[in-house]
């Protein structure tokens, strides 16, 4: 069966749960009542299903009803938003967005394409680098807005989610079993690293740093070559390695937290929409 269902006879439906009756919804809608009955009787022919029974003087939602309705609101949000979109001027200037290199190859891609895709005027200039870097640079003024692991000594910045450190090897590889356990690492000051190899010394496990990688390509080359073992977020473990833990000898990691630092002089349009596009695309 083929839906092409008119959004004025979702909004009519959704006013009549939210007023409580046809008669107060066509009053909200400025429509006759008969013109929001109508409304009500050709949505249920199209979905082939009644949306309400009556229980004395009261209106209930019928199965059909309740599912109707999750799926009304939803389209009727996003049909307000861009209605709210196109009334707007549009979104124009640049904007420099800071994230180590980890995000930017997995978490950030499908956001950037998104946004680019809703707001064309706007260009994104984009710096990889070590969290602390960044956010030396958001107090210089060098970028705009600053997607980083939050370090014990950050202050401020607003949560964004927060990701499980897990450790990776390579597929058919028993790299875990070597001793001293080969690793891959960020560049000393990385949180990972220092999460790292601090289980590692509680365990009581002997490790060798043999390959250093400021990017994640360099970390997973190494890794899936089983030259090294390595410690990345487990959003970005991909098909090409296996995850490892406590089975394999190796310690539990902790989580971290992702957070969006925004330059005080950054309040421009453009900074503030790819802020909050970006906070709402990976908020957990």
């Amino acid at each position: 069966m083929r839906y092409d269902i008119d959004p004025a006879l979702l909004r009519t439906f959704a006013a009549v749960v939210d007023h409580g009756g046809v008669t107060a919804a066509a009053r909200h809608l400025a429509l006759t009542q008969s013109a929001a009955s109508q409304h009500l009787r050709k949505l249920e022919a199209q979905l082939g299903s009644g949306l309400f029974e009556r229980q004395g003087r009261r209106l209930l939602l019928t199965p059909t009803g309740e599912v109707a309705l999750g799926y009304a609101r939803g389209i009727l949000r996003m049909q307000d938003e861009l209605k709210a979109r196109l009334d707007r001027p549009p979104v124009v200037g640049t904007v420099r967005l800071g994230t180590p290199d980890l995000y930017a190859a997995h978490l950030l891609p499908k956001v950037l394409g998104d946004f680019g895709r809703a707001f064309p005027e706007v260009q994104i200039e984009l710096h990889c680098r070590l969290s602390q870097v960044l956010l030396e640079d958001i107090g210089r003024g060098e970028i705009d807005v600053a997607l980083v692991t939050r370090q014990p000594y950050m202050a401020g910045g607003s949560r964004v989610r927060d990701e499980q450190l897990v450790w990776i090897s390579g597929l058919g590889h028993d790299t875990t079993q070597r001793s001293p356990l080969p690793l891959a690492m960020l560049p000393a000051g990385n949180l990972y690293r220092t999460m790292a190899l601090d289980g590692l010394e509680r365990a009581g496990r002997s490790w060798k740093i043999v390959c250093e990688s400021a990017s994640l390509g360099g970390l997973y080359a190494a890794v899936m070559s089983g030259l090294a073992v390595s410690v990345v977020a487990r959003s970005t473990v991909t098909s090409d390695v296996v995850e490892v833990g406590p089975a394999q000898g190796l310690p539990r990691l902790p989580g971290v937290e992702l957070i969006l630092y925004r330059a005080p002089a950054a309040t421009s349009d453009a900074v503030r929409c790819l802020e909050d596009y970006i906070r709402r695309k990976l908020r957990a």
